[in-house]
C-alpha cells in the first residue's frame, strides 16, 4: 500500500521545523544535558499584589522590610527586596494597617490589622498580631474589634511597651477606638486616649529623641458605599509628654486652620524634634510647620481649589490616601508632603 499523503497544513509545519516527519520508530538525536543545567525558574509575572499602605524595616538590618497588603497579610525580604516570602498565612492574613518593628530587638514586631484608607471596598483587620522570632511564628495580643489600625509605635529600648492608633469601625460608630498602650508586651492593654465613638486616630508619631512624647491626630470620617463623609467636631491634634498617660490638645493654637478638621498626618523632624509638621484636611487645609511642638504653626501658601463631587473629573488628592507625610532625617526644613482639603467624597 502506497504511503498517504500528508495534508499540506502538517507539511508546511514540517518544513517549519526543519524538514519532513520521522518515522515514529526513530530514535531521538541525542542533545548535550548541560545545555539546561544552568537554566533556574523566576516568575515573570503577574506583577501585581494590590494595594500596600503598610512597609516598615530596621536600621540595624538595612536589607531586611516587612510589607503589609490589603488582602494577603503580611510578606517579608531579607535581601533589599530581591525577593518576598509570606511569613503570616498560617496564622493571619488579609488587611494590614500598621507596623511596629522594635529598634532593640528587630526580630520582635507587631502588626495591627486593617487598612486605614477607609474606602469603599475595604476590609476590616482582626487586631494586633506579634512576633519574636523575626515572623517564624505569630501570637495575637488582642484589639480585634478595634478593626482599623493606622499607626504601631514600640519604645526604642523596651519591646513591651507598645501604642496603637486605633481608627475604629468605618461603616459605624464603636467604643474600640483612639490610643491604646501596653506595658507587657500585649498582654493587657489600656485606652489612653478617647474622643468619641465617631472619631478614631490617623496618625500617631513618637518623638525620636524622647519616647515618652507622642502626638496623635484624630479623624472622624464614616465610610457609606457610595460616600466617604471625611471631617467633624471630634478632628484634632494632642500631645503627650509622659508616654501617654496624660495628653493635652493642641487643636486650637495659634497658626492651626479653624473649623472643623478632616483627615491628619503627622511627622516630626529627627534633626529637630521640636520640627513638627501636619498634613491637615481643612478649609485652609494644606501642610503646617511647627517650630516647638506645634505650639505655632506656618499657614500654607493660600491655592486655589477644585471641591471633589460626583461631576467633578479633576479633584486634589483623596483624604483616604494622602495622610503619610515623613521628614528626612538630616533636614529640618523639608518634607515630602501635600496637603489636600475634602469634607465629603462621592464614591
Amino acid at each position: 500500500m502506497s504511503p498517504r499523503p500528508l495534508p499540506l497544513g502538517v507539511a508546511l509545519l514540517c518544513l517549519l521545523l526543519g524538514g519532513a516527519p520521522r518515522n515514529a520508530t526513530a530514535q531521538a538525536a541525542p542533545y548535550d544535558s548541560t545545555v539546561f543545567a544552568g537554566l533556574k525558574w523566576r516568575e515573570i509575572g503577574i506583577f501585581r499584589g494590590g494595594r500596600s499602605v503598610a512597609v516598615a524595616g530596621s536600621a540595624s538590618r538595612p536589607n531586611e522590610f516587612w510589607m503589609g497588603t490589603t488582602g494577603g497579610g503580611v510578606f517579608k525580604t531579607t535581601d533589599g527586596g530581591d525577593t518576598w516570602l509570606p511569613v503570616t498565612d498560617k496564622y493571619f492574613g488579609g488587611t494590614i494597617g500598621a507596623f511596629g518593628v522594635s529598634e532593640s530587638n528587630p526580630d520582635i514586631v507587631y502588626v495591627g490589622t486593617g487598612e486605614y484608607p477607609i474606602r469603599g471596598n475595604v476590609s476590616h483587620g482582626d487586631g494586633v498580631f506579634k512576633t519574636t522570632d523575626a515572623g517564624k511564628t505569630w501570637t495575637f495580643v488582642g484589639l480585634a474589634e478595634t478593626q482599623q489600625i493606622s499607626r504601631v509605635r514600640v519604645h526604642p529600648a523596651n519591646p513591651d511597651i507598645v501604642w496603637v492608633g486605633a481608627q475604629g469601625h468605618a461603616f459605624g460608630p464603636n467604643a474600640e477606638r483612639g490610643v491604646y498602650k501596653t506595658t507587657d508586651g500585649g498582654k493587657t492593654w489600656n485606652k489612653v486616649l478617647f474622643r468619641n465613638d465617631s472619631t478614631g486616630i490617623s496618625d500617631l508619631v513618637l518623638d525620636p529623641s524622647n519616647p515618652d512624647v507622642l502626638y496623635a491626630a484624630f479623624w472622624q470620617a464614616q465610610r457609606k458605599p457610595w460616600q466617604l463623609v471625611s471631617g467633624g467636631p471630634g478632628g484634632g491634634i494632642f500631645k503627650s509628654t509622659d508616654g501617654g498617660e496624660h495628653w493635652t490638645e493642641l487643636t486650637h493654637n495659634p497658626g492651626l486652620p479653624p473649623g472643623l478638621l478632616g483627615n491628619i498626618g503627622l511627622a516630626i523632624s529627627p534633626a529637630k524634634p521640636t520640627r513638627v509638621w501636619a498634613l491637615i484636611e481643612a478649609e485652609a487645609g494644606g501642610v503646617y510647620r511647627s517650630g516647638r511642638g506645634i505650639t505655632r504653626a506656618s499657614s500654607p501658601t493660600p491655592r486655589t481649589r477644585t471641591p471633589c463631587t460626583r461631576s467633578t473629573s479633576s479633584c486634589t488628592s483623596r483624604p483616604t490616601e494622602a495622610r503619610r507625610s515623613s521628614t528626612c532625617p538630616n533636614s529640618t526644613g523639608t518634607t515630602t508632603t501635600c496637603g489636600s482639603r475634602r469634607t465629603t467624597r462621592s464614591a
